[in-house]
């Protein structure tokens, strides 16, 4: 099954193409350039330079959060026009179980750890179990000193918060594995679209922890 897969969670944003277990291509790119700037040219370019087009594609994977809203809204729009197109299946992957993914065999728990603004940083923590990272906290959006104080033994801190923990528990990953993987959302994708698990273009939404800072002022919400 040939999947595309989008990650446009966090700044670092990209593209992936898999063939069953061979990963034919992948774009990562970490600037200032919004998503909605280059992600198309980045899907046409992962395409055209495997020679293969839409037509050949047998399903999408994307990353749904929690992460950047605008990053969010800009991945899930664009895999949903592409969905509408081509009539393609959708498999929804949580951005930290992507993240999580891009360190199996850890012999230490893993703690995805993305920046959420207001001093806030959304985290989970994962840990091995032979077969894959099986996810032993809530998605959770809290301070940094909030999530050290929850560390009770080491732990590999991944994501691009992961040196905001202050911690005597917290290994910080290096950096080649810090960031998300589209290559990840796409294994994950895989693995739902095997199983069946996946959900309509008119159904895919983010996966948000609070409201955006647009809906809380159209709400009147206090934010502390």
């Amino acid at each position: 099954m040939r999947v595309l897969a989008v990650e446009t969670s966090t700044l670092a944003g990209g593209v992936a193409l898999l063939d069953d277990d061979h990963l034919i291509g992948e774009y990562l790119l970490d600037v200032r350039v919004t998503h909605s700037e280059r992600l198309m040219a980045v899907v046409d370019r992962v395409l055209a330079d495997a020679h293969l087009t839409l037509d050949d594609i047998d399903g999408l994977a994307v990353a749904v959060g929690p992460g950047s809203f605008t990053g969010l809204r800009i991945g899930l729009g664009t895999v949903k026009g592409l969905a509408f197109a081509r009539s393609m299946p959708i498999a929804a992957v949580p951005t930290l179980d992507a993240m999580a993914a891009t360190v199996p065999f850890a012999s230490l728990p893993v703690c995805p750890v993305i920046e959420a603004r207001r001093d806030e940083v959304y985290a989970s923590r994962y840990r091995w179990d032979g077969r894959a990272m099986q996810r032993e906290w809530d998605y959770l959006a809290l301070r940094p000193a909030e999530l050290a104080a929850r560390f009770d033994e080491p732990v590999l801190l991944v994501g691009d918060a992961a040196t905001a923990i202050a911690s005597p528990y917290a290994r910080v990953a290096p950096v080649a594995r810090r960031a998300p993987s589209p290559a990840c959302v796409g294994q994950l994708g895989l693995e739902r679209l095997a199983r069946g698990e996946t959900v309509s273009a008119a159904d895919l939404v983010p996966l948000y922890l609070r409201p955006s800072q647009a809906e809380v002022k159209r709400r009147g919400i206090a934010v502390a």
